[in-house]
């Protein structure tokens, strides 16, 4: 999933070493079993399946016998390469067949609750708080099947393959030539004739040909319609009763388009993110984690990028990427200090403010009120320029806490590092180092 999640945007930062521990994404992931209804819904044949949250629940749904009696267990994870997963309970797997409802209450209990460790999970896992439990079925052939959007093609594309089922980012790097691409004109859309021309590439015949071609136009024009960016079928499979198959569906929609995809981003499932992103979306702050010791609040990407830059030119590492906006309120400063200070590695805050659109005062009177409410106990330094910076100088002088106030970016930089560095050494010492307290 990786090989189609790279050609994503992601914003990161490109000259500091420091290892993202929270990825920004700028679109929405939904869980499996929302992707399969979706699917559902434009007409597209799934294997039969059910919901559980609790291992009561897929003990009785497996003693219906509704899906049969061998079963496979899904956990549900908004992270990728959970097949190869593994769960704090000990259980290895989060696919998993299951011939008997003991074993279905068995599996489930390992999984619900739990937390899952993959590769694209990172340290921390993801909890599992459902599961699908579906129909086991066989199958003649598996294929890979994605629609994404390409920045090299201007537009969608189909990425397909005829090793599906597998780990498709090792079938690219290993068989590059197992792959097909096939970009579309967004204005004209996917042809009926192109979506059999690439069924026939895959080896469909006769019956299996004009359905894997219909499947595929429905693909597209779901992608179209819910303002899809991703959307990944691994596998798509030709059942042994000839019937064509989605059997595990991927959909990440855009988040610009919330405004018109309602139905869909009630679905959004929070728990499944770092609570620092949930409030840094509630804030409308444009917020990265990272693993270094200051604390950076900017506003701008660019000068974000250049203040992390900057503090890795002196030295010190960026604690994260935090870009305020424009049009930041007080309010929105208190909330991104409380996200910064959160971290118990950050050691020191450079606040960097270059106020055009933004007004200097503003963000002055944003981090007083953050110092004094959230008892900040570590240094802060703060350049300001631009409107107003007079204003908000008279303000920081006023509030006789010690924010450090500072006119030359180098020289805060510089400051700011030495400071996090003093800090560190107090707290390896047991040295209280009380910041706030007034002149």
């Amino acid at each position: 999933m990786a090989f189609i999640r790279n050609s994503l945007i992601k914003l990161a930062p490109l000259s500091t070493k420091s290892i993202l521990t929270v990825q920004k994404r700028f679109y929405l992931l939904l869980h499996e079993y929302v992707s399969m209804g979706l699917l559902e819904e434009a007409g597209i044949r799934v294997p039969k399946y059910r919901i559980a949250k609790t291992a009561d629940e897929s003990y009785q749904i497996a003693s219906s016998q509704e899906l049969g009696h061998d079963l496979v267990i899904k956990a549900q994870i908004l992270a990728g390469g959970r097949g190869r997963g593994t769960f704090d309970s000990g259980l290895k797997g989060g696919v998993k067949m299951v011939f008997s409802p003991d074993e279905a209450k068995q599996v489930a209990s390992k999984m619900l609750g739990h937390r899952l460790y993959t590769k694209q999970t990172g340290r921390e896992g993801k909890p599992v708080n459902s599961i699908i439990i579906c129909e086991k079925l066989f199958t003649r052939r598996e294929y890979y099947f994605a629609l994404a959007l390409e920045r090299r093609y201007d537009g969608p594309v189909i990425i397909t393959s005829t090793q599906g089922g597998s780990h498709i980012e090792e079938i690219a790097a290993d068989y590059p030539e197992a792959i097909i691409r096939h970009p579309i004109d967004i204005a004209t859309g996917l042809e009926h004739k192109d979506a059999l021309n690439i069924a026939e590439q895959l080896g469909f015949r006769n019956e299996a040909l004009l359905e894997a071609a219909d499947i595929m136009m429905k693909l597209y024009n779901l992608f179209i319609t819910k303002d899809i960016v991703l959307l990944e079928i691994n596998p798509l499979t030709e059942g042994a009763d000839g019937k064509i198959y989605c059997m595990d569906c991927k959909i990440n929609v855009d988040d610009n388009s919330e405004y018109r995809q309602d139905a869909v981003f009630k679905q959004k499932d929070n728990a499944q993110k770092d609570w620092r992103d949930v409030k840094a979306e509630e804030a409308n702050l444009n917020y990265i984690g990272l693993d270094g010791e200051i604390g950076c609040l900017v506003n701008g990407a660019g000068l974000a990028m250049a203040t992390m830059d900057i503090i890795k030119l002196h030295g010190g590492n960026p604690a994260n990427f935090l870009d305020v906006g424009g049009g930041a309120s007080a309010a929105q400063v208190k909330n991104a200090f409380e996200l910064i200070t959160v971290d118990p590695r950050v050691q020191a805050v450079f606040v960097n403010i270059f106020g055009g659109i933004m007004r200097c005062d503003v963000i002055a009177q944003g981090i007083v009120a953050a110092a004094k409410e959230l008892k900040l106990t570590i240094p802060i330094v703060v350049r300001l320029q631009g409107t107003r910076v007079d204003d908000a100088k008279a303000i920081i002088a006023s509030s006789q806490l010690k924010i450090l106030p500072c006119d030359d970016l180098d020289d805060g930089a510089r400051l700011v590092v030495k400071l996090a560095e003093i800090v560190s050494l107090a707290r390896s010492a047991s040295i209280a180092v009380q910041f706030e307290l007034p002149i």
